[in-house]
């Protein structure tokens, strides 16, 4: 009688996962080839799944790896998934992988992320625009504390288009949020959306173009015009690297490229490292 109403660890978690993809317990057991009477009973305690049944049900949920140990820990069974350092030897492979595409894409800026949005490697690049960031905000890098902290008003680098690049921002972490229910990622939101707009933001973004979102910096070079792309590691069955994404910058006009290659080889010249 106790087991019928005691709260399920697991099954809790799974009802958690099933109702943030807005899925019915039909529509679950149908994808997972189950039935929703027994689904019923896994959410509420009174079945215990197989450790092959919270697999599959994860795998249907597209439940993140490191929650999906979380999950198997919660019905008693072991992690399946292994969590590596970067600098492990099961990742020497990615990491050669990742400093090979961050260097490769030089002289354009590049930077590898984890789950948070916290700077894991960048390239030379990089350090291109590392001059007007306040010092407190490169302790530990944020892509989102990078690109939405108002900055120095004085600064003679900054991003013309603050106020667009800031609601795109916002609306991909805020979906990632609801998304993943991370607490992490949900702190971050709260604190960056309550970043002010600096007042020099354009408020029209211009004519639309290929691109929905461009990165448009004013610079003492003059104005640098970019897109970027995310790129992350197929099938990976590490959790550190499932949770890793690279972020690749590339130019709009041939002024942008031409004034970064100028800016990279002056740099290089310099002997300046990120």
């Amino acid at each position: 009688m106790t087991r019928s109403v005691r709260e399920s660890p697991v099954g809790t978690l799974l009802r958690e996962w099933r109702q943030r993809r807005r899925l019915s317990q039909l529509e679950l057991a149908l994808a997972a080839d189950s039935s929703a009477r027994h689904l019923s009973c896994v959410e509420t305690g009174k079945a215990q799944p197989s450790r092959a049944m919270v697999l599959k049900l994860c795998d249907v949920l597209d439940v993140p790896l490191r929650e999906r140990n979380t999950v198997l820990l919660a019905g008693g069974f072991a992690p399946e998934y292994r969590e590596s350092d970067l600098d492990d030897a099961p990742l020497t492979a990615a990491r050669a992988a990742l400093d090979t595409m961050l260097t490769a894409h030089e002289p354009y800026p590049a930077i590898a992320v984890d789950r948070h949005w916290n700077v894991v490697a960048t390239n030379r690049a990089m350090s291109l625009f590392a001059g007007e960031v306040d010092e407190h905000l490169m302790r530990r890098p944020n892509v989102y504390r990078l690109a939405l902290h108002p900055g120095p008003p004085g600064a003679a680098t900054y991003m013309i288009n603050h106020g667009q690049v800031r609601d795109f921002l916002l609306d991909r972490l805020l979906r990632q949020v609801r998304a993943t229910g991370d607490p992490v990622l949900r702190e971050l939101y709260d604190e960056v959306s309550g970043y002010p707009v600096p007042a020099r933001t354009e408020p029209d973004p211009g004519a639309p173009t290929a691109f929905a979102v461009p990165l448009r910096i004013a610079s003492p070079a003059g104005e640098l015009r970019m897109f970027s792309t995310m790129v992350t590691f197929g099938a990976p069955s590490d959790v550190t690297l499932a949770e890793l994404a690279i972020e690749l910058f590339y130019p709009m006009d041939e002024f942008t490229a031409d004034t970064l290659r100028a800016l990279f080889t002056a740099d290089a010249g310099a002997g300046t490292r990120p």
